[in-house]
């Protein structure tokens, strides 16, 4: 799951970024405050940091220097409603890898963050289209396929399934599943793992021959091709 740090104090604003992004399947933490987000920056990794400049306590400006200077290298998207041509040299100067002004539209954000996660994926060899057996995941559009049959998923269905698919043909356990995918901690009271993984099987496996997600018992869940389970 993709995890963002959004430092916006403008409340209408930030919940218009927070609800948009959590429907594509992001992870989104808010914070209005600018100390807070250098403290969180610091102690947590994320994905995208998207930063608004003026704030309480310390600006956008300070934050992305602060950041840097700690060598962290989250992707950082500068919103803001100082537009002109000086504070966007200063915002990329100080280290942000984009800066968009206010207002916008959320397709251009969405379009900007998937530029710079498959940029990333690239720089580590990670590329933007999954595939195992007849079943893809194109991680820019959401989409996922299998045999050119298009599938539709749910959010969490989907990072489900994308990390099943980047640990193909390896056991993973419920306890792995939960912290990835829900990034809690898993609870033997809870089943949400299981719950998700038939729903996932009633979409991916339930019209195809082949069976892809299987029960490893006493172990967790694997994606393979296999006929039987284990």
């Amino acid at each position: 799951m993709i995890k963002c740090l959004l430092v916006e104090d403008d409340v209408s604003v930030a919940s218009f970024i927070q609800e948009g992004l959590t429907e594509k399947g992001y992870q989104v933490e808010l914070v209005s405050d600018g100390y807070k987000a250098a403290e969180l920056i610091s102690q947590h990794e994320y994905d995208i940091v998207i930063l608004d400049v003026m704030l309480p306590g310390i600006d956008g400006f300070e934050i992305c220097k602060i950041t840097r200077k700690r060598n962290i290298a989250s992707i950082i998207i500068i919103l803001s409603a100082l537009g002109n041509p000086e504070e966007r040299i200063k915002g990329l100067e100080a280290g942000a890898d984009d800066f968009m002004s206010k207002p916008f539209h959320f397709r251009e954000l969405l379009a900007r963050i998937n530029a710079h996660l498959r940029r990333k994926q690239l720089e580590h060899g990670v590329f933007e289209a999954d595939k195992y057996a007849d079943l893809e995941i194109i991680a820019d559009q959401n989409s996922v396929r299998r045999a050119g049959k298009e599938i539709t998923l749910t959010p969490r269905e989907y990072n489900l399934l994308l990390f099943l698919l980047r640990n193909r043909e390896k056991v993973v356990s419920r306890v792995e599943i939960a912290q990835a995918v829900w990034d809690i901690h898993f609870s033997s009271n809870t089943n949400v793992v299981d719950v998700y993984i038939n729903y996932l099987r009633n979409k991916i496996d339930k019209n195809f021959s082949t069976k892809l997600i299987h029960t490893i018992k006493g172990r967790g869940y694997q994606l393979a091709q296999k006929s039987d389970e284990s």
